[in-house]
């Protein structure tokens, strides 16, 4: 006996009740259900089809699907990462070295003729608010994306997650509050290079993670799922 395309829809459906709302996810899950459901007919053809798929679906323990989840998060994660990385070492090799140290260099002399807190704080806040802009218009277009083919890809979310910029936004500004109260210690060069180097690799990052990195998310999720261009399509 094989699944029928019915019993396929059902099992989406049977995806979707238990929480696991992203295409890709689902489609790795049902054909492993499917190929399952398909085993246990073999040996008992007898078997009703939510019978089958119960007794499947306990196999995934008490937590269902979330273990899954969970791990497939972990490793699109992972990619993620990687990919940041990778447009991050570019800033680093020519000829975009050339900007990156321009850059740095450019934040030092600055710093070294501003009144520094006043200003560094007055440059983040403005810098946070041009990528909160940058995200909301990313997540609109995500947004129309999605209802246009009425699918949701995990890898596509990751990329366009609000959490990870938030995240590093706060790392730079405990950085700075170690030096609020030294501000002799601004008098030290290598410090305020370092500083410099650090402010600049962190916008960078951001840069990567908010406006690089969704531009080509389509590039990305068409390497990443092989079905994706089929379902744009539809």
């Amino acid at each position: 006996m094989k699944i029928t395309a019915e019993q396929i829809e059902r099992l989406h459906e049977f995806t979707r009740q238990h929480y696991v709302e992203w295409y890709d996810l689902q489609t790795e899950l049902v054909d492993h259900l499917a190929n399952s459901i398909e085993t246990q007919w073999a040996e008992n053809p007898k078997i009703a089809f939510e019978d089958a798929l119960k007794i499947e679906f306990k196999k995934f323990g008490i937590f269902g699907f979330m273990d899954v989840v969970e791990k497939r998060q972990a490793a699109l994660g992972k990619k993620y990462h990687l990919l940041i990385w990778k447009h991050f070492k570019e800033f680093f090799t020519i000829p975009k070295i050339f900007l990156t140290i321009a850059l740095v260099v450019g934040l030092f002399f600055f710093f070294k003729l501003v009144y520094f807190y006043g200003i560094v704080h007055l440059a983040m806040l403005a810098f946070f608010l041009l990528m909160i802009d940058a995200l909301i218009y990313d997540h609109r277009k995500r947004k129309k994306r999605s209802k246009k083919t009425g699918k949701k890809w995990m890898f596509e979310e990751i990329i366009s997650g609000f959490g990870s910029f938030f995240a590093i936004l706060i790392f730079p500004m405990q950085f700075l509050n170690l030096f609020s109260n030294h501000q002799d210690t601004l008098t030290n060069d290598y410090l305020l290079f370092g500083i410099s180097l650090f402010l600049i690799s962190f916008g960078l990052t951001s840069f990567i993670m908010v406006k690089i990195i969704p531009s080509k998310a389509e590039q990305y999720l068409k390497e990443t799922y092989p079905e994706y261009t089929m379902v744009e399509q539809v």
